[in-house]
């Protein structure tokens, strides 16, 4: 048996969710195949694994890019000497900004759902193509409170996650009965990492200790998802920090 393999999409800063889900499975002793738009923060991510002993490598992609998707999955169904083909799929793509409902371009929204809903069905169908037929293997779906209820400005953000979400519910019952775990995880809170840092200075310590979810624990939460005994299998879980209000 060689290294088994994980595919994470949609990898960003070192402080993400995308970054600290490749860190924990590199961790488990997985070859992390780290994916995402931008070479230098996706590269900056797999040599900091790379340098604390875990296996990865970076891999540029465009996820609204079949041909990207295409090209990725043909590298995680054949990793390399020593690495087992990929059984694991995180989608963590997706953006996020207040626009005005009146002032929303008809290319804006369509470039939020392309990232966020059309590029999680790409990633969702290759995974379905290449691990289904094997009869094992877990895809993860990275949601949001959008992906339940439309908040004022949201509505694009909402749009692309609603409809991420019933792509995993979909594959979850075409697919878990044929030994494929679909999960999808609802992230309801801020989360404490760069994005939300830099956009909003102090909210750290506005919030207090452990009021924003932490990108590790939320890392654990796939790496439990991908564990479970299929006797017992989450389709859907939701994150939040304890003082959240929901």
């Amino acid at each position: 048996m060689g290294i088994p393999t994980a595919v994470v999409v949609g990898v960003g800063a070192e402080r993400g969710i995308g970054a600290a889900v490749c860190r924990r499975f590199a961790t488990g002793g997985y070859h992390v195949l780290v994916a995402g738009r931008t070479a230098a923060k996706i590269e900056q991510v797999a040599s900091r694994i790379g340098s604390r002993g875990g296996s990865a490598e970076a891999i540029v992609v465009d996820t609204t890019s079949e041909a990207d998707v295409l090209r990725l999955f043909d590298r995680a169904m054949a990793p390399g000497e020593g690495r087992e083909p990929a059984d694991v799929v995180v989608f963590n793509a997706g953006n996020n900004q207040i626009i005005d409902f009146r002032s929303l371009s008809a290319e804006q929204f369509e470039s939020f759902w392309r990232v966020g809903c059309f590029g999680g069905f790409l990633v969702g169908r290759e995974a379905a193509r290449r691990l289904a037929p094997l009869g094992r293997g877990t895809v993860i779906f990275t949601g949001a409170s959008g992906s339940l209820r439309g908040k004022a400005g949201f509505a694009h953000f909402a749009a692309a996650k609603a409809g991420l979400r019933m792509i995993s519910q979909s594959m979850a019952r075409e697919f878990g009965p044929q030994g494929l775990h679909v999960a999808h995880v609802l992230i309801d809170g801020g989360v404490n990492g760069d994005r939300l840092r830099q956009l909003i200075p102090g909210m750290v310590e506005q919030r207090g200790e452990d009021g924003l979810l932490d990108v590790d624990a939320i890392a654990e939460t796939y790496w439990h998802l991908h564990q479970q005994a299929r006797s017992a299998w989450a389709q859907e879980i939701d994150l939040r920090p304890y003082k959240e209000l929901f």
